[in-house]
């Protein structure tokens, strides 16, 4: 239908004077014309003003985020996180870059320094390990995690036998939970009692979260003397990365 019209049009321009060899160069010109319209009218739609998708960029984007999860598994944050600038920069448009935002949003907690007044300002109430830890000295693996979670729930046998292994060497675990959705302060206690939580468990009030980029559980930090040294999920931690952390 499209290719009638046009060809009825360019008569009419012609005048009604156009020869056999213009008409037949025309239906050519026309039906390549429509090869072209039906091959763009194929393509799926992507959302509104997204930008196309370039492989190589993809590509590079990729080996450099395979590096970056690979320093994160050996500890090395600070290659890690040198890492994710060259990501960013270099493709910072690119599928694999949004992908990886949330992990960088863990490296940029790296190097922050916890308040002073971390105890008061932070902590609403304590379960249990009230005085037992101090942020600001020593090293302390802080867990984020709800009663309701059960990733969570997965997670704290394993936290439990950290904290008995590493707390001879001067390292303990610390629980924070902001009790959420369906949670209660009795359910949290009485989860704590059935699994035989033996390091601090404290409720927090929403600070901690934001001082450590929270916004998924289970989460985990590494902080050593007031500083984090180590961001991410606690089942990416093993004997091995706290040993190159710690330096133990």
């Amino acid at each position: 239908m499209r290719q009638s019209h046009v060809l009825l049009a360019t008569t009419a321009l012609l005048g009604g004077c156009a020869t056999a060899d213009q008409v037949q160069a025309l239906e050519k010109k026309v039906e390549e014309l429509e090869k072209k319209v039906t091959a763009l009218e194929a393509r799926p739609a992507g959302p509104a003003g997204a930008a196309p998708v370039d492989p190589a960029a993809e590509e590079a984007a990729q080996a450099i985020y395979k590096e970056i999860d690979e320093l994160v598994k050996t500890g090395d944050v600070a290659a890690a996180s040198a890492k994710m600038k060259e990501l960013e920069q270099k493709h910072g448009s690119t599928t694999t870059w949004k992908r990886a935002r949330k992990l960088a949003m863990e490296l940029e907690v790296v190097g922050r320094e916890v308040p002073a007044d971390w105890a008061s300002s932070m902590v609403e109430t304590w379960y249990q390990g009230q005085g037992e830890i101090d942020l600001t000295k020593g090293a302390t693996l802080v867990v984020f995690w709800e009663e309701w979670c059960p990733h969570c729930k997965r997670e704290v046998p394993k936290l439990i036998e950290t904290n008995d292994k590493w707390e001879a060497k001067g390292m303990k675990v610390a629980g924070f939970t902001k009790i959420t959705k369906s949670s209660t302060e009795e359910k949290v206690k009485a989860f704590m009692a059935e699994q035989k939580v033996d390091y601090p468990v404290a409720k927090e009030n929403g600070k901690a979260s934001e001082l450590f980029n929270v916004s998924g559980i289970p989460a985990a930090a590494l902080v050593k003397d007031g500083k984090v040294i180590w961001r991410g999920h606690p089942a990416r931690l093993d004997d091995d990365t706290l040993t190159k952390l710690l330096g133990s």
